[in-house]
């Protein structure tokens, strides 16, 4: 089917949706109706607020899971097996990304410990394996939203996709949740009443199943008794409560509750969110699906923006495996959505789409009102961004940017934070950590148009700040001309350093004004220069406890910093990643101590937990490089007397296929990989009880693949 003519509104109102619903339920989850009401009476807003939202498993599963559409070999036999695979290779081994709460408790857990011991998608899920409790708890539908999300229109594709994807780690009505709210987003791209759309959804599970039954149930219901939602939930409290089924959350108690909020919303985005939200149990799952469903159905007109999406300022936190793709925007997630939607419908995308396709993590601003999670600082004066038609560089649309009552001598920044801390979040839910979206040694980018001000000659400049010291890279001075302006400025290298922010400065000259711009097309490229020296770092540590090392995504292992050294050790095996998962041909050097064991590594090109390289210590006397494609293989290996508690300086060095290993200077290993993987973060390993210090931690060279 060809896609809709709306869509990319609609795509990024369905996604917006998604997370405010994550949002609104977060703080309440697990209350009844009853404590809700107790406590707020009625709930028409957000019951808590953040510094910024941190990571959540009901975004985290979308986020991750649909990746298995671009690292699948094979789109046309797309299976159960590769959603596993993409579980695999983002989520953390038994800690953030979702509930780890033991095997036969957990879904997800269940299925995460039977993927790793090599039962297959999906029996991985099954109720023929973990039985019906276990099988049909809500995961199955909280994750499932992307894949609406790249079938508008096409109920079927949603239809299919979404049982593979739910059925890696759920059965019975767990994949029937996970269809049926698949295919009503995916109507809600062309439908315009929310019953015709629950009614069309219903066609594609089973009509006996019990899932369906409480649908039908609820809206019989509801057209007895369409004015009491209130009501409507005492009904379900008594047929179909937590009380009748078993296992701590279970898909149909909280399907009940979404069907009622869908009818007696009746199509309004904010009534129906609010009503699932005080409908209680599962909150923060079942109103980020109620949320994705009527944002597409309402679009962007349908959301109040001041209301539900200005405090959530288009920015989103996860807790994968990977750090780099942890501090995202919603931007971002719509338009890799919409980037699969084409692929999947083989189509091309319409201008300037194609292009953003290619630069998924540029600021575009091409979606309505949408910002890219730009903030803003300013000395004295109101700061206000707004997504705007007024101009555009490329494609239609930019962010407009105002300080208003500047002064002389005063600066106003508008800009991107391109690395977050714990310092930066209320808590620590799901656990995420980061790292940098820029290093030194890159290039900034950004069009600008400043706008003329009477009485005053402002300027507008590029800039950075450097995380560690404060300081500001400041590029180059241009006149608010009424012109748009192509600026770029070169973040020097070779330093410890990290980038904490980019943006623009905005100052009035002698006068004093309102000083407006627009912003378009800003990005980070080009080859990283930069060193990690453990010396000068501390463990970051997060509210409730959760402590990493800074800039590092952890697998597996225990890893903490001993004075100069970061220490890296396992039962079985550990690894923790850092640096962006963009790059391409780089070196990463690092200085390590093995203490314990016989297998010590640095990483590159990781692209997750299931696939990377590795080079270093592979044994007594010996050294290797390997390749991690769903499981390590050795690629050469050679003789090297090397002994624990020595110290060696390793640089591993990927540059298109070929792969070299040296140490203290001196080449060992060289190897050309027939099948490279092309791209990927940097890391660190140990394998067997083995127990490795890392002194330091440096990558020169390439850059974006």
């Amino acid at each position: 089917m060809k896609i809709p003519e709306n869509y990319f509104e609609k795509v990024y109102a369905g996604w917006l949706g998604k997370v405010i619903g994550i949002r609104l339920g977060a703080a309440i989850e697990g209350w009844t109706c009853q404590r809700i009401q107790n406590v707020f009476g009625e709930l028409w807003d957000y019951p808590a607020q953040y510094k910024n939202f941190a990571a959540d498993d009901d975004s985290n599963g979308p986020m991750f899971f649909i990746r298995a559409l671009e690292d699948c070999k094979d789109l046309k036999n797309f299976s159960a097996q590769d959603v596993a695979e993409a579980l695999l290779n983002y989520a953390p081994y038994e800690h953030g990304f979702f509930w780890w709460g033991g095997y036969g408790v957990s879904t997800e857990h269940t299925a995460y410990l039977n993927l790793r011991s090599g039962i297959p998608a999906p029996r991985s899920g099954s109720v023929e394996q973990n039985g019906a409790t276990t099988a049909e708890q809500i995961g199955g539908q909280i994750f499932i939203d992307p894949w609406g999300l790249v079938s508008p229109g096409n109920p079927a594709q949603a239809a299919s996709l979404a049982e593979k994807a739910a059925s890696v780690t759920h059965g019975g009505n767990g994949v029937y949740g996970g269809v049926f709210v698949a295919c009503c987003i995916s109507l809600a791209f062309v439908e315009t009443d929310i019953r015709t759309v629950m009614e069309k959804a219903l066609a594609y599970i089973p009509a006996d199943c019990a899932y369906a039954a409480v649908v039908r149930a609820v809206m019989d219901f509801h057209d007895r008794h369409p004015g009491d939602w209130r009501a409507c939930y005492q009904y379900i409290y008594e047929h179909y409560g937590y009380d009748k089924y078993g296992g701590g959350c279970h898909i149909i108690p909280n399907a009940a509750v979404m069907a009622l909020a869908m009818l007696y919303g009746a199509g309004d985005f904010t009534r129906t969110i609010c009503i699932c939200n005080m409908c209680g149990w599962d909150t923060d799952c079942n109103v980020g699906n109620v949320g994705c469903i009527l944002g597409v159905l309402c679009g962007l007109p349908g959301i109040d923006q001041d209301k539900w999406a200005r405090p959530i300022g288009d920015f989103l936190a996860c807790s994968s495996v990977m750090p780099s793709l942890n501090a995202t925007d919603l931007p971002y997630g719509a338009a890799y959505f919409a980037k699969m939607a084409y692929l999947l419908a083989g189509e091309e995308p319409p201008a300037p789409w194609g292009d953003i396709f290619q630069r998924l993590e540029s600021c575009h601003f091409e979606f309505p009102a949408s910002t890219h999670a730009i903030r803003t600082r300013g000395e004295g004066s109101l700061c206000h961004v707004r997504n705007t038609e007024e101009q555009a560089r490329t494609g239609r649309r930019s962010l407009k940017v105002t300080a208003t009552g500047a002064a002389p001598g005063t600066e106003h920044f508008f800009y991107k934070q391109t690395y977050y801390q714990a310092s930066d979040f209320s808590d620590s839910r799901y656990d995420p950590f980061f790292a940098p979206l820029a290093y030194p040694g890159q290039t900034l980018r950004l069009s600008v148009l400043p706008l003329p001000c009477a009485g005053t000659a402002a300027t507008v400049q590029l800039y950075a700040k450097d995380g560690a010291t404060g300081a500001l890279i400041r590029g180059e001075k241009v006149p608010a001309d009424g012109v748009w302006h192509d600026l770029s400025l070169a973040l020097p290298g070779g330093g410890t350093g990290y980038i904490q922010e980019v943006g623009v400065i905005l100052a009035p000259g002698t006068g004093s004004g309102d000083l407006t711009a627009y912003l378009d097309d800003l990005m980070v490229d080009g080859a990283p220069d930069y060193r990690l020296d453990f010396s000068h770092m501390a463990l970051d540590v997060w509210p409730g406890g959760h402590r990493e090392v800074p800039q590092f995504g952890r697998l597996k292992g225990h890893t903490y910093l001993d004075g100069p050294w970061l220490s890296l050790s396992c039962a079985d095996f550990g690894e923790m990643y850092t640096g962006h998962h963009g790059w391409g041909d780089y070196t990463v050097s690092a200085t390590l101590k093995p203490l314990t064991g016989e297998q010590a590594y640095v990483n590159l090109r990781v692209q997750g937990a299931m696939r990377s390289y590795a080079a270093g210590f592979a044994g007594a006397g010996k050294v290797a490089l390997r390749k991690n494609q769903h499981g390590y293989v050795t690629l050469l290996e050679a003789a090297f007397p090397w002994e624990p508690g020595q110290e060696y300086r390793l640089d591993f060095t990927a540059q298109g296929g070929r792969l070299t290993l040296a140490i203290d200077g001196r080449e060992l290993l060289s190897y050309e990989d027939p099948e490279p993987l092309r791209t990927g973060c940097a890391g660190l390993s140990v394998e067997d009880g083995s127990h490795c210090l890392y002194r330091d931690l440096a990558i020169t060279g390439g850059g974006d693949a």
